[in-house]
């Protein structure tokens, strides 16, 4: 998934969008007498939601008294090996395309008729491309609960020179409920040979929604734990790439570890007083400390592709667009393309010099200013 990120408000104004918006629903709940168990659908089938599929599948059978059995997973239709994706995921209760030799439960069913999918959902799980996200929102519109609740599981921001925009925060705005977000130290395969991880959740009504999403992912090698800071979990999960960059670049040119830490240190804190500076305190210094925060951070700078482009764009000096299509088989790179959003955004408030890291990838991806600048200009 691409890490992008926008700001079209200010953000006291969305936090007191966010207030009207908790209290309208909390009121609906409190007015609803129905005792029926929650519904889940699960909204993306690559290979994060396929690992979360897993979980969920296993989860709502463990807690029958509250969650309905059946999980509708929405697929974005392909055809592999000759028949349809959602054909083989039926049968075989498997993803073969995209999590191979992982079994997903035989109450996991997909579909490629999203109406299906989301019909009187009261939870959705949102685990696709950012791309995608306010199209299928529309087309849920009508479709959902009116007392549904969901969760965010794209990593990342929307940015640009006006603002930035919380993945949740769209969610919530087209389709009027409340959105808690997911991110940790979470490398999909890994999770899905249960080794054990931390995750995060944000929940901004973390009293029945939180022990509500903690039923539904937390398991004994999942482990989750439930905060209130839904941006500082969004912000974390997109800032995060851009310091994997500047990670790279030092393992490419020879550093080693010592200049590594000095890198991922600099880049936590940029993190922080990005969030701090333009989020408010909304954004809690412990998230920092959480899965999504320091664990996420130093799990990118130790592997993953942003890391691994940006070591060999330091080594050999071709254009990140030649090594994405030779490392990634064409896929977009999250670090680079959220450092041009990040210094579009800073540009226009003329605060590149406050972020020196953010500003120096920037700069070396961008501008062809030398790879020594990682550790010269920071």
């Amino acid at each position: 998934m691409i890490a992008r990120i926008s700001m079209h408000y200010k953000y006291p104004v969305v936090s007191a969008f966010f207030r009207r918006s908790f209290i309208s629903t909390h009121q609906k709940r409190m007015l609803s007498t129905a005792a029926a168990k929650e519904r889940v659908c699960l909204v993306g089938s690559g290979n994060w939601g396929s690992v979360v599929g897993k979980i969920i599948g296993q989860n709502v059978l463990k807690h029958s008294n509250q969650f309905e059995p059946e999980v509708r997973l929405w697929v974005f239709e392909e055809i592999f090996k000759g028949e349809k994706l959602t054909t083989l995921i039926n049968r075989e209760h498997e993803n073969p395309k995209y999590l191979p030799g992982h079994k997903l439960g035989a109450n996991i069913k997909a579909t490629s008729d999203l109406y299906e999918a989301c019909q009187d959902a009261t939870v959705l799980v949102f685990v696709l491309p950012h791309q995608f996200v306010r199209g299928v929102c529309d087309k849920m519109m009508g479709r959902i609960s009116p007392n549904a609740k969901a969760i965010s599981l794209i990593k990342g921001l929307e940015i640009n020179a006006d603002g930035v925009t919380l993945f949740s925060e769209e969610i919530s705005r087209r389709l009027g409920i409340n959105v808690a977000s997911l991110s940790g130290a979470n490398i999909a395969n890994e999770v899905a040979e249960e080794k054990f991880c931390e995750t995060t959740i944000g929940c901004r009504t973390s009293g029945r929604d939180g022990e509500l999403f903690l039923n539904l992912f937390n398991t004994p090698y999942f482990r989750v734990n439930v905060i209130n800071d839904t941006a500082g979990v969004e912000l974390c999960g997109a800032l995060k790439n851009v310091v994997a960059v500047g990670a790279g670049l030092s393992d490419g040119l020879g550093y080693g570890s010592n200049t590594k830490a000095a890198i991922v240190r600099r880049g936590l804190l940029e993190m922080r007083k990005f969030g701090q500076t333009f989020l408010g305190d909304v954004v809690q210094t412990d998230t920092f400390f959480e899965s999504c925060g320091v664990a996420d951070l130093l799990t990118t700078c130790m592997g993953g592709r942003n890391r691994k482009v940006a070591e060999a764009f330091a080594r050999t000096g071709k254009p990140i667009d030649v090594l994405e299509q030779e490392l990634l088989n064409g896929q977009k790179l999250q670090g680079t393309l959220t450092a041009k959003e990040v210094n579009e955004f800073l540009s226009a408030r003329n605060m590149v010099n406050d972020f020196p890291l953010f500003t120096t990838v920037y700069r070396i991806i961008y501008e062809g200013l030398e790879t020594e600048a990682i550790v010269r200009d920071i």
